[in-house]
């Protein structure tokens, strides 16, 4: 996790760092994870050391954004914007997810609530739908915790690390 240490941050902050650790565990193929506000700051977010041996068994190859969570939240931000746009134009109502597949990888938004979206970088090698599934769960677990005010305590936490770690 960006924020390694959870210690001063509040049950539910604590609850949505334990959520974004179980869903890069169980799922297979999973690169990165970026959880970002409606108005495109990155709240929450996988380490890149996490998923060191999915990047080991693709070592030529790119694994994902690079450098940073700030660079995946951007994307995901950024496809997120775009098909709320779109969707406003069809009228079809909300967006709910969006896939992107790649050939060597896929990405995959999702909306939370408020706005807040869920973005995941998988592997070429990734079940899309049990990726799908388990940002559904995510979501389903995670949306109605993520408050303005616990948005705002992820926010800080973040922008402290950031200052501890010289970045």
């Amino acid at each position: 996790m960006t924020a390694p240490s959870t210690f001063g941050l509040s049950s539910e902050a604590r609850n949505l760092h334990w959520l974004l650790s179980n869903l890069i565990e169980e799922v297979p193929g999973i690169q990165s994870v970026a959880v970002v506000s409606s108005d495109g700051l990155l709240l929450l977010s996988s380490d890149p050391g996490q998923n060191e041996a999915a990047r080991e068994a693709r070592s030529e190859k790119p694994t994902g954004p690079r450098g940073s969570a700030a660079d995946l939240a951007t994307i995901v931000s950024g496809i997120g914007s775009l098909t709320v746009g779109a969707a406003k134009l069809m009228d079809y109502g909300p967006v709910k997810h969006t896939m992107v597949a790649m050939d060597e990888g896929s990405l995959f938004v999702m909306s939370i609530s408020d706005g807040s979206l869920l973005g995941v970088h998988g592997s070429a090698e990734c079940d899309m739908s049990v990726v799908a599934y388990h940002m559904a769960l995510f979501v389903g677990r995670a949306g109605h915790v993520l408050t303005p005010e616990l948005r705002t305590e992820l926010r800080k936490s973040l922008e402290g690390d950031a200052k501890r770690s010289g970045r």
